[in-house]
């Protein structure tokens, strides 16, 4: 019998099965379990497990009437089991890496063996004895499938394994482990018996130039079929899923090298023809793609095994193999050449090419050295141990215990080396910060940790150490090593003594003071008030700096701590932070208000609820600064926290007024009306006035573009709004018995600027939306100025057409108030986008009520320049109505501007003849006069300047203004459209010939 028999004997205790004969019954079983598991997108269990199902359910033992144990039946139903596994097995197209990862070694052998047997290989016969080429395909690759399986298997079998740990003890579970290890090990023993014969098959197989197949559930099902009824197709080249000569051999080199790389560590001759298979495996992927491999390879493993075989066989003498450090590393460990380690070892410091497990298991290799008797290896050992320390600090490491083992006695030598490889190892000139702060506080460290003084000295006293360190950090350190031993003067620099001189405790206090005032650095902070509450206690150190302002409800809490230290730490760190909000340093005020929460929810829930909504505040600035203000949503967790706030009720908790409006602010901003109109709780409506009015603003937004009896929510906004701009009814008579509002006026200015930050808030990131919001408010503010009695000229604005139209007690609203708002509103609003026309035609219409003619020009003029590309395109009607053409009329007019008055009465839809002509009659004009008639289409204006030249002699104005009449695109017999283009190209070049006059 073939190891091949005997092992399918001993794992599956079955009998060689023959192609079995179905009927309905099996058809109807195999629809049943196939269809309810293989064609679902996502079966369960996975297609895998029921290939365990199955065979389990075949290999089951029967008991015959002596209640003997007999081997299991080789009957109908175990056959379809089994049949239906190999067909589940298929289905995952005999992928041995899906297949190895799911079944343990016995399932997967007596699932190969049903394979084999099925694709009727020869009971009792070698597979090396075979001639792969004269099988049929489908057996051909059985047998190759079966012989690279048992190859994985041995590699595989000499990985280290993590032992799980075992549950609770059930007997019958580890009866089935126990019985389930030994099977294990019995098919390893027979698979390591035969490995020579399967390399020998593997080999072969690299000889076959040919394509092979492998069984699909179609063969399978065509084998179980009737004799008579398979008329040779699976004999056939062309049944099955094809696999391609070169995919065979590519795979089948990755197993031939991974067997030979295994057995290398007893036989190192057999790493050449591992390194032969791995190389071949490379060329054959990169020559085909690994992406139309059927069975997939690991290229990064490949890539591993690569290098380990340059490593394992290269000569001493070959300089090409000396490359890569690997190369030159284990050159070095075999010729003893030590030293030459430590070199490589400190040039990679600088390169950072070397994993950190190759540094340490070289390093480990070093010390097994040292430890079997080799006493010179424990200089090498050291200075490989601090080449690795030092690529740690770089990169942000923990250092390792061994370092600090090998530094409990240092000594000059030592240092020397230690400092020799921290300036090797960082290139000041080049480095980031990131690296030289971190340099710098391993060194620092180690002095602190030094109880020898004269090496501190060393250190401290080395060109690096001068370099990395600041005056004032080496003279704090000085400082701390001096209180250690007051005997011993240490120095900074070697050569000067100045730093000796010891100074009085005033100027050390005053120091570590001016370092707290610039101080960022919540860990810096700590120390120095720590230094400074050892030198004196008498001081209260958070007032040092009139800069550090805490708001009064924060301020009253914070120094209510008794503890004079926590007192400082907290107010000087919140006070910091909030100065780093103020000037947009939000990195540094993040890490400052997080080293306050810290510290404060050890012993203040009321102060660790404040910091939590600083810290919201915060990440609300930060995301407008950052994400959002390119049009990025906020992250859902960001918009649970604002509401969250809002909906607050902790009893006691002193709040900031901004808080409050930033957040409705950012809901506003950021679309959130359905929340504010139908989600807010209706108590926080009542009692926040914020919550309230950012409610009646969402809802008004919401409803713009309904109809006229959908605006309520809108007069419910006006009524809020005029009793926020209402003036006391209460007025103090003066000395001369007149009434005086001044009082009342600056009640109500800080009213309105008190609401009015919360309306600057308020603005759209996304250039995509229009702000509604913004616009809203606008609008209403505009509405409000107009409905005042004495008003001359009213200011337009979009959307105006929603508010009230009258006050019932007019008197009572502060209208110098409300003019402010409006101006600075629009001023706000055009930061927020220049190229809004109709904010830009309320800016001109303020400068126009205010009398300043030549500023709203300007802005009609830029107005219609945004929305028309420059006037290349007409501007739009709604953009310059007749109000706005006649405002900018008067303002030429009274910029006695005459000619432009004329030519823009063209503008009208009913020519203003009157006012034209009253302005071509004054002569004390100006403009450029008759250089503007180029822009007039209009026959009868000119026919007007022709008559008034000729009048007064003027024959040249004269002459220009015949020659404009007399184009013929001005004939009045043209059509109707070569007038309009007339008409529009002069508009055009007159408007240009402004805005560059006015811009």
């Amino acid at each position: 019998m073939s190891a091949e028999a005997a092992d399918r004997e001993a794992a599956t205790s079955s009998r060689p099965c023959t192609p079995p004969q179905t009927s309905w019954f099996e058809f109807v079983l195999e629809e049943a379990l196939l269809e309810q598991h293989l064609q679902k997108p996502s079966p369960d269990p996975p297609p895998v497990q029921l290939i365990v199902q199955f065979l389990e359910q075949a290999s089951k033992p029967s008991v015959n009437e002596q209640n003997q144990v007999q081997p299991p039946p080789d009957n109908k139903r175990n056959r379809i089991l089994k049949l239906l596994a190999l067909k589940v097995a298929a289905h995952l197209k005999w992928d041995l890496d899906v297949l190895e990862k799911s079944l343990s070694v016995p399932v997967l052998n007596m699932l190969l063996n049903e394979l084999l047997c099925i694709s009727k290989v020869p009971p009792g016969t070698k597979h090396v004895d075979v001639d792969l080429s004269s099988l049929p395909p489908t057996t051909a690759m059985a047998i190759l499938l079966y012989n690279r399986w048992a190859i994985r298997t041995i590699v595989q079998s000499s990985f280290p394994v993590k032992q799980v740990k075992p549950g609770p003890p059930q007997l019958n579970v580890m009866n089935h482990i126990q019985q389930e290890k030994e099977l294990t090990e019995n098919i390893l023993k027979v698979l390591k018996e035969q490995a020579a014969d399967s390399i020998l098959v593997l080999e072969g197989a690299l000889k076959l130039n040919k394509d092979l197949y492998v069984h699909t559930i179609r063969t399978l099902d065509l084998l179980a079929m009737e004799p008579g009824m398979v008329n040779g197709e699976t004999e056939s080249s062309t049944a099955g899923l094809k696999i391609s000569a070169e995919e065979i051999q590519c795979q089948v080199c990755y197993d031939l090298g991974a067997i030979y790389f295994q057995q290398g560590s007893t036989n190192a001759a057999v790493h050449e023809k591992a390194k032969e298979k791995f190389f071949k495996t490379k060329e054959l992927i990169a020559k085909n793609g690994s992406s139309s491999l059927h069975f997939t390879i690991d290229e990064e493993r490949l890539a591993g095994y690569c290098q380990a075989c340059e490593v394992l066989t290269s000569s001493s003498d070959d300089a090409s193999q000396q490359a890569t450090p690997y190369s030159q590393i284990h050159s070095c460990m075999k010729s003893g050449k030590y030293q030459d380690i430590v070199k490589i070892f400190l040039e990679d410091n600088l390169t950072l090419s070397l994993p950190e497990q190759f540094r340490q298991s070289v390093l480990r290799e070093l010390f097994q050295k040292a430890q079997q008797g080799n006493d010179a290896l424990d200089e090498v050992c050291f200075k490989v141990c601090v080449c690795n320390t030092i690529c740690d600090v770089l990169q942000g490491r923990i250092i390792d215990i061994q370092f600090c083992q090998l530094f409990l006695k240092p000594s000059k030598e030592k240092i020397d080396f230690l400092l020799e490889v921290c300036s090797g190892s960082i290139n000041l000139e080049n480095a980031s910060e990131e690296l030289k702060r971190r340099m710098a506080a391993f060194l620092k460290n180690l002095c602190l940790g030094m109880e020898d003084l004269q090496f501190v000295f060393m250190i401290s006293s080395h060109e690096l150490f001068i370099k990395l360190l600041k005056d004032d950090e080496r003279k704090l350190l000085i400082d701390q090593m001096r209180k250690r031993s007051p005997r011993i003067n240490l120095c900074t620099k070697p050569v000067t003594s100045f730093y000796d001189i010891p100074a009085s405790a005033s100027v050390n206090i005053g120091q570590l003071e001016h370092q707290l005032i610039l101080s960022v650095d919540p860990w810096r902070i700590r120390q120095i008030l720590i230094e400074l509450h050892g030198m004196t206690s008498e001081r209260q150190f958070w007032t040092i700096s009139n800069k550090w302002e805490v708001p009064t409800v924060y301020g009253n809490v914070i120094l209510g701590i008794k503890d004079s230290l926590t007192r400082d730490l907290v107010y000087i760190l919140m006070a910091k932070g909030l100065h780093c909000c103020t000037i947009k340093d939000f990195v540094h005020a993040k890490q400052l208000f997080a080293a306050c929460l810290e510290l404060v929810t050890e012993f203040s829930p009321k102060l660790r609820q404040v910091m939590l909504n600083e810290m919201l505040l915060l990440d609300i600035y930060t995301h407008e600064a950052g994400a959002g203000a390119s049009g990025e949503r906020p992250p859902s967790d960001l918009i649970s926290r604002v509401r969250g706030y809002l909906e607050m009720r902790v009893p006691d908790i002193p709040l900031r007024q901004v808080i409050a409006e930033e957040c409705v602010a950012f809901l506003l901003n950021w679309c959130e009306n359905e929340y504010l109109t139908m989600q807010v709780p209706l108590p926080l409506v009542q009692t926040n006035p914020y919550v309230k009015l950012g409610q009646l603003l969402a809802a008004t937004c919401k409803e713009l573009p309904g109809p006229k009896e959908s605006r309520r929510t809108a007069k419910d906004l006006w009524e809020v709004v005029v009793q926020i701009c209402s003036v006391s009814n209460q007025h103090k008579r003066g000395n001369d018995g007149r009434v005086s509002l001044i009082k009342h006026r600056e009640s109500t200015l800080g009213i309105m600027y008190r609401y009015f930050h919360l309306f600057i808030a308020i603005h759209f990131f996304s250039p995509l939306q229009e702000p509604l919001v913004l616009t809203t408010i606008l609008s209403l503010f505009v509405k409000l100025h107009n409905v005042r009695e004495d008003i001359v000229n009213d200011i337009a604005a979009e959307h105006i057409s929603i508010w009230p139209s009258s006050i019932p007690n007019l008197q009572s609203v502060d209208f110098e108030a409300v003019a402010i708002t409006v101006k600075e509103l629009v001023s706000y609003a055009l930061t927020i986008n220049a190229n809004n026309h109709f904010w830009l035609i309320i800016q001109a219409d303020i400068y126009f009520a205010t009398n300043q003619y030549s500023a709203a020009l300007h802005y009609y003029l830029q107005a219609g320049a945004v929305c028309s590309d420059f006037f290349n395109k007409m501007v739009p009607p709604d953009v310059y109505t007749d109000q706005v053409i006649k405002r900018m009329i008067k303002c030429c007019s009274l910029l006695n501007c005459h000619t432009q008055v004329a030519i823009l009465c063209q503008f009208l839809r009913e020519v203003d003849y009157k006012t034209a002509f009253k302005a071509l009659q004054e002569q004390n004009s100006h403009d450029a006069m008759d250089s503007y008639y180029e822009y007039i289409w209009d026959v009868t204006i000119l026919e007007y300047l022709t008559y008034l030249h000729h009048k007064r002699g003027e024959t040249d104005k004269r002459q220009i203004a015949i020659k404009a009449i007399g184009q013929t695109e001005l004939n009045a017999s043209n059509p109707e459209e070569v007038l309009q283009l007339a008409a529009q190209r002069r508009k055009k070049k007159f408007l240009q010939a402004m805005a560059k006059l006015y811009f």
